[in-house]
C-alpha cells in the first residue's frame, strides 16, 4: 500500500467518521445499562482488530476474523433482535431528527421557550395522590413525537388541571392502568402501554411504572413523573436517570427548565 495514498483524507472520508461515530454513539446509548452493551463492545472490538489486520495486510488472521465477522452478522441479529426492534421502532417514528442530532453534538441550539405546560397543577396532582398512595405514570413529550407508542392507548383531548390527573389514576378508574401523556397543556392519551427498560441496574424497590419511565425516556427526551403506589415517593426520571429534587418547589423549577429546552 502507498503510503502517500493511505494519509490522502478528503472530506467525504470526514463526512464517513462523522457518520459512523454517529452510529456507535445513538447504539451505545441504546444498549447502554443492559447485558447486551458488552457484546456490543466486544463486536467493537473485534470489527477494529479485522480492519488493522487488514490495513496491515495480515491476509491469514484477516481472513480468519473476516469469516468470523461475516457469520457474527446473524448472531448479532438473533442476539440484538430485541434491541434492534427498539431501534427501528425510534427510527420510525421520526425521532432521529437532524435537531436532535444537533442537539447531542452541539451544532444546533433550540431557542428556549417558556413552556406551554401547566407545571403547578401537574405536581399538585402528584403531591396529593402520593399522600393517597395511588400510583402513577405521566409521561411530557418533548421535542420526540410519542405517536409511537400514544396509539397504544386511548386517544383523549383534555386540557390538563389537577382533579382530571386525579381521576384518571384513582384506584377504581379505568383509565388508571398505563401512562398518560401530555403534549403542551392537553392529556392527549391514557393506558399508554410504554417500553420497558431492560437494564439490570435498576434498584429493587422501584417496580413496572420506574421501569416503563425509563424504558420511555432511554429512546426519547421524554421527561417523566412516576408516583410510587407502595411508598407514596414522587419520582421524576429524564434521559434513563432518576433525577433528584430537595423540595417539591425545586421539582417545578427542575420541570420548567426541561420543558423550555
Amino acid at each position: 500500500m502507498n503510503l502517500i495514498d493511505f494519509l490522502t483524507f478528503k472530506i467525504t472520508d470526514a463526512i464517513d467518521i462523522l457518520l459512523v461515530a454517529l452510529l456507535l454513539y445513538y447504539v451505545y446509548r441504546l444498549l447502554k445499562g443492559s447485558v447486551a452493551i458488552n457484546i456490543f463492545i466486544g463486536l467493537v472490538i473485534v470489527w477494529g482488530f479485522w480492519n488493522v489486520t487488514r490495513l496491515l495486510e495480515m491476509k491469514m488472521i484477516s481472513n480468519i476474523v473476516g469469516g468470523f465477522m461475516q457469520v457474527g452478522f446473524i448472531v448479532l441479529v438473533v442476539v440484538f433482535q430485541q434491541e434492534i426492534r427498539r431501534f427501528l421502532l425510534v427510527l420510525g417514528s421520526g425521532n432521529f431528527s437532524a435537531k436532535k442530532m444537533g442537539r447531542f453534538f452541539r451544532f444546533v441550539r433550540a431557542e428556549k421557550k417558556e413552556p406551554r405546560t401547566n407545571i403547578g397543577a401537574l405536581v399538585e396532582a402528584c403531591e396529593k395522590l402520593s399522600l393517597q398512595r395511588l400510583g402513577a405514570l405521566i409521561v411530557i413529550e418533548r421535542n420526540d413525537s410519542l405517536d409511537f407508542v400514544k396509539n397504544s392507548g386511548d386517544s383523549m383531548d383534555i386540557t390538563l388541571n389537577a382533579p382530571i390527573i386525579e381521576s384518571i389514576f384513582y384506584k377504581n378508574s379505568p383509565l388508571h392502568d398505563g401512562a398518560a401523556i401530555i403534549r403542551g397543556n392537553k392529556i392527549i392519551a391514557t393506558r399508554v402501554i410504554l417500553p420497558v427498560s431492560n437494564a439490570k441496574d435498576i434498584p429493587t424497590q422501584y417496580g413496572l411504572r420506574h421501569k416503563a419511565a425509563l424504558g420511555i425516556t432511554e429512546n426519547t427526551d421524554a421527561i417523566c413523573l412516576v408516583v410510587s403506589e407502595e411508598r407514596g415517593e414522587i419520582s421524576y426520571i429524564k434521559e434513563k436517570n432518576f433525577v433528584s429534587f430537595d423540595s417539591i418547589v425545586m421539582l417545578k423549577e427542575k420541570i420548567k427548565r426541561d420543558l423550555a429546552q
